[in-house]
């Protein structure tokens, strides 16, 4: 019985009879296949889409519920300012200009600063010499706690300085991190025919799940554009109000471009080619900077437990 199946299935007819039912049953599920799969790909597109739009929707909420770029001043707050003339002894451009690249360009702002910077050293002066000199926590000569306080006094003048530097570099390391992509967005804009104006409001509602400062930025730009009498002055107002070498270079090149009539797609080009190789650049000098920084860890945390692990058992040999 094996025999005759044997002989069966090694004869050439019933061979090549096989191969072509093979052949014919593959050729007909090659061909019904793509009408049988379903639309994978249009369906993960759909969801993407859908995703999109959700988070572009609940992004343009969060901006529009938290970004305020017109904020009223305290009542005791102005009249604090407005009493003691703070505006002409403690107020200057240059604190006006930190306040406007942290983000705080209403006039409340600036009056929140000036009060912050009359009370803040005159509150910390009155609580280290109520724990120096009433309650005496640090036994040290009248000498040194009064330095310490005279300290206190002088980094209570310089904190809110120190806090709208911080906000500014905040916003612009922000700001700096989504720039290229805004750039690329805009010569997309620019290149299928779009004014500038329109480009810049098109890439502010695309680029809000990326950054809400840069889109509040953008927006405050398209604005200006549309509003004052001269685009050299929204160009302007754009690169002192953000403080980036970056921005300033587009700004530089947008203006150009209204004065001499250049093309702005080829200067967008290049600049978005240089801004994400200083992005680039960026990441690089970080990586670079890693290994000084792990050297004091590995030497006080990773060398004493590998010498524990190896050491540890030729100890214990020795001690039996």
């Amino acid at each position: 019985m094996l025999d005759l199946i044997a002989a069966k299935v090694t004869e050439p007819r019933f061979l090549g009879t096989v191969l072509a039912g093979v052949a014919a049953a593959a050729t007909a599920f090659a061909l019904l296949q793509p009408m049988i799969e379903p639309d994978r790909l249009g369906k993960r597109m759909k969801l993407i889409g859908e995703e999109r739009e959700e988070i572009r929707r609940r992004e343009r909420e969060r901006m529009s519920s938290k970004v305020t770029l017109r904020v009223a001043p305290k009542a005791y707050m102005k009249r604090v300012v407005e009493r003691f003339s703070l505006d002409r002894w403690l107020g200057t451009e240059t604190a006006r200009k930190q306040l406007m690249m942290a983000g705080y360009r209403s006039p409340g702002a600036e009056t929140a600063f000036l009060f912050f910077r009359l009370v803040t050293p005159v509150v910390l002066a009155v609580v280290a010499i109520f724990y120096l000199f009433v309650l005496g926590v640090l036994d040290q000569p009248f000498a040194i706690r009064a330095m310490i306080v005279i300290a206190v006094l002088l980094f209570g003048i310089k904190a809110p300085e120190l806090y709208l530097h911080n906000a500014s570099s905040k916003r612009q390391t922000e700001i700096r991190s989504a720039w290229p992509d805004a750039l690329d967005l805009t010569l997309i804009c620019v290149e299928s025919g779009m004014s500038v104006e329109h480009a810049f409001r098109r890439v502010s509602a695309e680029v809000s799940g990326q950054s809400i400062v840069l889109a509040e930025e953008l927006a405050v730009l398209t604005a200006e554009l549309s509003y004052l009498p001269d685009r050299r002055m929204a160009f302007e107002n754009l690169a002192s109000r953000i403080g980036l070498d970056q921005i300033k270079a587009v700004t530089t090149a947008l203006i150009q471009a209204e004065r001499y009539g250049t093309p702005v797609g080829q200067a967008l080009r290049v600049l978005s080619q240089e801004s994400r190789d200083m992005r680039m650049n960026e990441a690089e000098k970080k990586a670079a900077a890693l290994p000084p920084k792990l050297t004091v860890p590995m030497i006080l945390f990773f060398l004493p437990v590998l010498f524990v692990v190896i050491l540890t058992p030729a100890m214990i040999q020795v001690f039996r």
